[in-house]
């Protein structure tokens, strides 16, 4: 993927700037009610988020007082309880069976949302998913986004989530990608291509991506042309979507998710910009 380098080389530089100008302009974090969910990519574990929710919490951006296990028959097991102050609270979710398809890993997240406002009458949620977590939230967006009886998903947050599988089409470059979508597509891709109508418009999006450097345009996982391949298609459905690729070493794809870059960039999105 020659082509891309400049093009990626600017968006990061770009991401750069922007996450040192909130370093030194930062507003404190709105407080709400709204919990913000947190999915871990393929065989993740307690451990998958445990220290994005551990930083944010010592610096008081947000707090976790719900853990929810979800097991194979989609039975939401709780350990806590959701504080309903306005402490942007952040609810950790474990997949038991933690190497399942993205299609039952969809009915699980429903479940989840479901259990939510059962328990608690949440009526809006936040999400974020590291890899196959993003794919599945986003599917799920896209299976059940229209759904009313369910809270309405306010802000989704992917973090090297392979979108368009592990395709790495060498003769895009990133800029016409962003613009117009893959020219290569997996079977992943077009389902969300089917599926887009079901996505609510008034989702705002943040897609992260990982580099390892000039040469490696991917986070030595998954390819950046795919964690950023749905942008296009989410722009043109009329979604507000942001972009931000993360570079260097911290930025391969089990790091992310521990990579205070990432930290900074979610909790603007999430929590300091405008609603």
């Amino acid at each position: 993927m020659a082509g891309c380098q400049r093009t990626t080389s600017k968006a990061s530089s770009s991401a750069s700037t922007q996450i040192e100008k909130t370093t030194q302009t930062s507003e404190a974090p709105k407080k709400s009610t709204t919990p913000t969910l947190f999915f871990h990519g393929y065989s993740g574990t307690v451990n998958s988020f445990k220290g994005m929710l551990q930083r944010l919490e010592e610096n008081q951006v947000a707090k976790q007082s719900l853990q929810l296990t979800v097991r194979p028959d989609g039975t939401v097991q709780a350990t806590g309880e959701l504080n309903q102050q306005a402490e942007n609270p952040m609810v950790q979710v474990l997949f038991t069976d933690n190497v399942n398809n993205e299609w039952n890993q969809t009915e699980w997240i429903k479940n989840c949302l479901a259990y939510l406002q059962t328990t608690y009458g949440v009526e809006k949620v936040n999400v974020v998913g590291h890899s196959m977590g993003g794919v599945s939230a986003l599917r799920y967006l896209a299976t059940y986004g229209q759904e009313n009886s369910l809270p309405q998903v306010k802000k989704f947050v992917a973090i090297g989530a392979p979108f368009n599988d592990f395709v790495d089409d060498s003769t895009q470059t990133l800029s016409d990608e962003l613009a117009n979508g893959p020219a290569v597509t997996s079977s992943r891709y077009q389902d969300y291509q089917r599926m887009i109508d079901n996505v609510p418009t008034q989702t705002k999006i943040l897609l992260i991506a990982g580099q390892l450097s000039q040469t490696d345009l991917s986070d030595g996982t998954v390819p950046l042309n795919s964690a950023l391949a749905v942008f296009a298609l989410l722009t043109q459905h009329g979604n507000q979507v942001e972009e931000h690729v993360v570079e260097g070493d911290n930025a391969s794809h089990s790091m992310l998710h521990e990579n205070q870059e990432v930290d900074k960039l979610v909790q603007k999105f999430l929590w300091e910009a405008k609603e």
